[in-house]
């Protein structure tokens, strides 16, 4: 009786381990500004940033590059399991929307456009995306917002819908 008792524990023991919970959620989000015009001014730009670096963090979020030109965005985060990615990108622009019309920062800006695009990423691919955003400006010397976001969609498997292109 007693080695079957020593059985059953140790039995017990082994298969009732409990484990941690372990996630890795990779988002490239990009969105731009209404009519896509120019109103992001580059000179300003850090304090944009900033915003929106506490907004992530305030969604226990993890922000690893945040960039992009007068007319968009591009973030790159590890978005918290708990949260959409529409409600998540919803925050951002309506939060960066109201406090950039109030700062008096962005004169020019008057809002973002409807949509937006959230791609998933491999964590392998982290370091080149962080690259990539990086560079925002030396890219768009070469290429329009719209011949980017269409080369992402088709990158990602999208088939991008031509009425939202000029």
């Amino acid at each position: 009786m007693f080695l079957y008792l020593s059985v059953i524990s140790r039995y017990y023991k082994l298969n009732n381990l409990k484990m941690s919970s372990y996630r890795q959620h990779l988002y490239h989000l990009v969105f731009r500004t209404k009519n896509s015009l120019d109103t992001i001014k580059q000179d300003d730009v850090n304090e944009l940033y900033s915003y929106i670096t506490g907004i992530v963090k305030h969604k226990n979020s993890h922000l690893y590059r945040i960039n992009g030109v007068e007319n968009h965005l591009h973030i790159l985060t590890d978005m918290h399991p708990s949260i959409a990615p529409m409600d998540f990108v919803r925050e951002v622009k309506v939060s960066t929307s109201l406090w950039m019309k109030r700062s008096g920062i962005f004169p020019a800006f008057k809002g973002w456009a409807e949509g937006y695009g959230s791609f998933t990423c491999s964590y392998s691919d982290l370091e080149r995306l962080v690259e990539y955003i990086k560079n925002q400006q030396e890219h768009h010397k070469k290429i329009t917002f719209e011949e980017e976001y269409r080369k992402l969609l088709l990158e990602y498997g999208i088939t991008p819908d031509e009425q939202f292109f000029p």
